[in-house]
């Protein structure tokens, strides 16, 4: 399909990156919001096809007029420039108040001695969940994209060095399954993405906001490969200094045959999905045709 481009890197050069913390250390983030707000315009609503495929998803599935549909796009592309602000800014030593809704869902989870999975979405802002859900006892190896800037791979690894935390990057020849099995024999926690197929097309087909979509078969597979523990971690921007953060168990009945295992962990998956999308509507970054009638 031509409009699916998007590379899913951190736009920008290691020059640009490193001036943007430096930047960061002293002023305020708002005011590099401002600067995103008219950036936005000619980048990512003239330049790049993603405005058409988010005008689609507010119109479509959203169910927005056309004009909202028009002003959403634009909103969404702010809100998700402002994300990769605040990123930056955490990497320059900034804090966010954060709150989190089933913080005691994590913590017993963590007591156990077998690992568990943990999946996310492309919606808001998943990677403060790492300097966040933190576990001193169990350490968590997060699923990451091999193709990203060295420089935030980098910056990765000074937030991640005072947290018992692995980044385990996703390759072509699909060695990183290997990884994952590792950590999850030794009773760790596994985090990965599950809204996006990467490499391996085995998908499984959900209704979604009132249409079909492909979901990657992949996490569901490995949590249910030991019937395992799932929760769904969403972290989601409340205000310019604020995230919430969303822990939720995903029931699935783990004496059922694999294949049911699979089909109820997934359909828990996307209710849970779906619900926290159509309370941000804003915050959905994935910029690619994700339903299948394009």
């Amino acid at each position: 399909m031509a409009e699916q481009v998007w590379a899913g890197t951190t736009y920008g050069n290691e020059w640009m990156h490193k001036w943007l913390i430096r930047m960061l250390r002293y002023i305020d983030v708002r005011i590099l919001y401002l600067f995103v707000a008219v950036f936005i315009i000619p980048v990512c609503l003239v330049l790049n096809p993603s405005r058409g495929i988010a005008y689609r998803y507010f119109r479509r599935r959203i169910g927005y007029g056309m004009l909202k549909s028009a002003w959403k796009t634009y909103v969404n592309h702010c809100l998700f420039g402002q994300v990769v602000v605040d990123k930056f800014a955490m990497y320059a030593g900034k804090k966010f108040k954060i709150e989190i809704e089933g913080y005691d869902i994590f913590i017993e989870l963590t007591k156990h001695q077998e690992g568990f999975v943990q999946l996310s979405a492309h919606i808001g802002n998943y990677e403060i969940a790492g300097y966040t859900l933190v576990c001193r006892d169990k350490r968590m190896n997060a699923l990451v994209f091999a193709g990203e800037k060295a420089s935030v791979m980098r910056n990765r690894d000074k937030m991640f060095a005072d947290t018992n935390i692995n980044m385990i990057a996703i390759q072509p020849d699909m060695s990183h399954l290997f990884e994952i099995d590792q950590a999850l024999q030794d009773g760790e926690i596994v985090s990965m993405p599950a809204d996006r197929i990467n490499g391996s097309q085995k998908c499984i087909e959900h209704d979604f906001l009132g249409a079909k979509a492909k979901f990657p078969l992949g996490p569901f597979s490995v949590a249910t490969i030991r019937a395992l523990n799932v929760v769904t971690v969403n972290v989601l921007k409340t205000s310019a200094t604020s995230y919430k953060i969303y822990v939720t168990p995903l029931p699935y009945d783990k004496t059922a045959t694999r294949q049911e295992q699979i089909k109820q962990l997934s359909k828990a998956y996307v209710a849970e999905l779906e619900k926290r999308v159509k309370q941000y509507p804003e915050q959905w970054y994935n910029y690619f045709e994700f339903w299948q009638e394009g």
